[in-house]
């Protein structure tokens, strides 16, 4: 019997304990009943960062933007796609650091957009400027057997 991962409700932030064999049968969350994984980036914000990018067994990768980077826009639709393609192996957020100072400076963000990638709270890696989806890919395929 494998052990259960650890996988935190985007939309409540409860935490739920979901074996990985049944990670790919669109789990729902316990309290809320709501899908554990949409196909869609989670909006990440002070109130739901440390509990999405810090205590679940799945890798997270959390896109740093702001609403007036034109890069940042030009980037949105391929992290979007992306989200649809990694999931539930990965859980990937948007964090607007205009909107959320905090963080953003909490983790150093100097330029914009960044990519971090967290492994229960830890940073895995890390990428600044747009990527296209073939370079997107790419970074997170190498970051994920680095963790």
């Amino acid at each position: 019997m494998s052990v259960p991962l650890t996988i935190p409700c985007p939309h409540c932030n409860a935490l739920n304990r979901v074996p990985p064999e049944r990670l790919g049968e669109n789990p729902s969350c316990g309290r809320c009943k709501q899908a554990l994984f949409d196909g869609h980036p989670v909006d990440l914000t002070t109130a739901n960062f440390d509990v999405i990018a810090g205590r679940g067994d799945v890798p997270v990768l959390v896109d740093f933007w702001a609403p007036w980077c034109g890069p940042c826009l030009g980037f949105a639709p391929v992290f979007v796609q992306a989200a649809s393609r990694f999931e539930p192996r990965l859980r990937l957020g948007k964090l607007d650091t205009e909107a959320q100072p905090q963080i953003a400076q909490r983790l150093g963000i100097r330029s914009i957009p960044t990519l971090i990638m967290f492994r229960q709270g830890r940073e895995i890696a890390r990428q600044s400027g747009a990527l296209s989806a073939a370079q997107l890919q790419q970074f997170i395929e190498a970051a994920l057997a680095r963790s």
